[in-house]
């Protein structure tokens, strides 16, 4: 498994003469960039802040958004259609991208304002999977114990487990999803078609995903009853632009996320944000068929 490791490391990051070198992108990799917090409420969700500098915000936006020489996507269908793929959105319509489909400008009209690829990922895409298994690697938490099991033995110092991180592909399915100020996401867990192990990349305004357990059915309140009827909060998590959120397994299976943008929910330190447009990146696996 080591020298799994090794070849896939190599493979992202270039050619190594010596260990000195593997040090000094250790150091570059976690200095300055890269703040692991685990959600304690949660088993398995962590964030990450200042995952991707502004620089690197800008530059995956304009690969999103470039539009020059773009093939109108082949699948334009009401949002309805496809209110069973990932919960229930409120925006107008959904543009799926075929896979033929290579360049990134994918949001040429006002009305698209969700894309997804499966498969071959865009290089751009590609990278920031690479990035993700980067700052996991060589983040304070899990550097040493990626190289033993204690990861996968002790889950509460671990943003993701060893198993996961060195599957390959690393992801394999992308969604892109626009929200205009006031547009979210209601309750849900992602579809079993998924396996375990998903990626949040958050860019241009900032909001508070709400977790609450899967069993209970709730949207619009920020309180949920527990199974004694007693009432109890939400779990409240502030996505700044450039954080990166991992989910997996009870947070995956055992927890719905939500992002309710409407007028007094989304509100941090007892102050409501000035909600612009976001956009949204989850990167996830599709289960192998058997």
């Amino acid at each position: 498994m080591e020298e799994v490791h090794k070849a896939i490391l190599k493979d992202v990051f270039g050619e190594s003469s010596d260990s000195e070198d593997e040090e000094k992108l250790k150091d570059d990799s976690s200095k300055g960039r890269g703040i692991w917090k685990p959600i304690s409420e949660i088993n398995g969700l962590w964030l990450c802040t200042h995952f991707l500098s502004p620089d690197k915000q800008s530059s995956l936006l304009s690969s999103i958004d470039e539009g020059h020489n773009v093939k109108k996507p082949s699948y334009l269908l009401p949002l309805g259609a496809y209110d069973v793929i990932d919960g229930w959105r409120w925006g107008s319509q959904v543009g799926i991208v075929p896979r033929d489909v290579l360049n990134e400008g994918w949001f040429t009209q006002a009305s698209h304002n969700q894309a997804m690829r499966f498969g071959d990922l865009p290089a751009w895409a590609t990278e920031l999977s690479n990035s993700i298994r980067e700052v996991v690697h060589y983040s304070d938490y899990a550097f040493e114990s990626m190289n033993t099991a204690a990861c996968d033995k002790d889950k509460e110092n671990c943003p993701f487990p060893s198993h996961l991180l060195w599957r390959e592909p690393l992801f394999n399915q992308l969604i892109t999803n626009i929200y205009q100020p006031g547009e979210g996401i209601c309750a849900h867990v992602d579809l079993m078609r998924f396996e375990d192990g998903i990626a949040i990349v958050s860019l241009e305004s900032s909001c508070v995903m709400h977790f609450s357990r899967a069993e209970v059915q709730v949207c619009d309140t920020n309180e949920v009853p527990n199974k004694d009827g007693e009432l109890r909060l939400k779990i409240p998590v502030y996505l700044e632009p450039g954080s990166l959120i991992l989910m997996w397994g009870e947070a995956r299976y055992q927890w719905k996320h939500e992002i309710n943008r409407k007028l007094g929910f989304q509100v941090w330190q007892g102050k409501e944000i000035d909600q612009k447009r976001r956009t949204s990146l989850t990167l996830r696996r599709l289960c192998q068929s058997e």
